[in-house]
């Protein structure tokens, strides 16, 4: 292989075992590569300005503030508290009811969130004081809370598939429809798999209790405004009424009104996750301007077609590719955030995946079941971390409890890729 192509991959794997932040990886290892093919300057300096300027100066990656501002006064306004009570109220009387209600907590404030990170750490501070009160052991709770925010990514609105639908050029307002049936087959069977865990092992969870009537009812009235939410953000990206953006302004909006309705979300507070939303916007943009860098180098040392042309010459099956492309996304994901890899892979994988005549949607969900995954499997899995450090649970017992709770996501990935239509048929009904 040509050394100007080895150079810049081995900068980028020097820079992050050396701790140096992604964007900046991203963009100094790109930037040498376009040096290395180019050899000249002028041309560097030029692309260095238009592929940075190129990369953020687009309408539609307004989305991706709206959105997470939209997560930010939901979580700030006390919502995910909400959803997290009334689920456990309505499931109490279940072995493990606890652990099911958080499951349904995390997948209904995914429909009002968009950063796994942030759904993650939300959820710890909520459901880990509750199940350690109830007597759940912390296998379990780690297990759930981690495996659960995973969901975020599948459920609109979703950072990632906005960025994918950037990227590949692919329809971003079907991306994220296309998210909805995996996930709640993916929440379906979690809760199947906790609730034969707790039966296998009924130390790991307490016995059920009982919630009067009542109560049950009491805890409904405070989800209507959350509910209301979900079904706004979804109603407008499946009827295509609205653009993703006008979608995450007006979520952003409805969010603020419901908090400062209930009287839980103070200017102070608003501030707050206004703060919040430029620091993890602002990460995000650079990861983009880094990653379109070294993107851009990937595609002028004409790798991607390299890339086709060997698979062409091997004659594989398009599954056995398939699978390797898989294979490969998810080692990865266990070292990397999920950004920056789809940065990457994507670039180097999407054409050869539109040359095997797979479909780029459906591509998108099976990429994200693969980050998924590395974002919840040792050894680094970030969404692990997350939640051993904001719920104070020893790190071992998180990776064992999502290890287990991984064979969810696992097995709604092979139903998805025996079964297409699981993924395309939302997308396909819409205007």
């Amino acid at each position: 292989m040509d050394i100007n192509i080895i150079i810049p991959f081995v900068l980028l794997i020097l820079f992050f075992c050396l701790g140096i932040p992604i964007s900046f990886s991203l963009g100094v290892a790109g930037i040498v590569g376009i040096l290395l093919e180019t050899g000249n300057l002028n041309a560097l300096y030029m692309m260095t300005g238009l592929v940075t300027y190129n990369s953020v100066a687009n309408y539609v990656l307004t989305t991706i503030p709206m959105f997470i501002l939209m997560a930010f006064l939901s979580a700030e306004g006390g919502l995910a508290n909400d959803l997290f009570e009334a689920a456990s109220n309505w499931f109490s009387n279940f072995r493990g009811g606890v652990g099911i209600a958080t499951v349904f907590a995390c997948g209904v404030f995914g429909a009002m969130s968009g950063v796994t990170s942030a759904t993650a750490s939300v959820m710890s501070q909520i459901a880990v004081p509750n199940m350690r009160r109830l007597g759940y052991s912390d296998v379990l709770i780690g297990g759930v809370i981690g495996v659960g925010s995973t969901l975020d990514l599948l459920i609109p609105p979703s950072i990632a598939f906005v960025v994918y639908g950037l990227i590949t050029n692919t329809s971003i307002g079907k991306m994220l429809i296309a998210g909805v049936m995996p996930g709640i087959i993916l929440g379906i069977i979690l809760i199947i798999i906790i609730s034969i865990w707790v039966h296998i092992r009924p130390q790991d969870a307490p016995d059920t209790y009982e919630v009067s009537w009542p109560a049950r009812l009491k805890s409904l009235n405070k989800v209507w405004g959350s509910l209301f939410l979900i079904f706004m953000v979804a109603f407008l990206l499946y009827s295509g009424i609205a653009t993703p953006t006008e979608v995450g302004a007006l979520g952003a909006f409805i969010a603020g009104v419901i908090g400062f309705a209930t009287r839980r979300l103070t200017i102070r507070r608003a501030i707050r996750a206004c703060k919040q939303t430029l620091q993890v916007s602002g990460m995000i943009f650079m990861i983009i301007i880094g990653g379109m860098l070294f993107g851009y180098f990937i595609t002028q040392s004409g790798i991607p077609e390299r890339i086709i042309n060997f698979v062409t010459v091997l004659n594989l099956n398009r599954w056995v590719v398939m699978w390797g492309i898989i294979m490969s996304y998810f080692i990865l994901s266990m070292f990397m955030d999920e950004l920056p890899l789809m940065l990457i892979y994507l670039q180097l994988t999407f054409p050869l995946v539109i040359e095997l005549n797979f479909d780029p949607i459906w591509y998108g969900i099976i990429t994200g079941f693969m980050i998924m995954m590395g974002l919840v499997f040792p050894p680094v899995g970030v969404l692990a971390f997350i939640v051993s450090g904001v719920g104070k649970i020893d790190l071992v017992k998180v990776y064992t409890g999502t290890s287990i709770l991984i064979i969810a996501i696992f097995i709604t990935t092979i139903l998805c890729m025996i079964f297409p239509q699981i993924i395309l048929w939302l997308p396909s009904t819409m205007r």
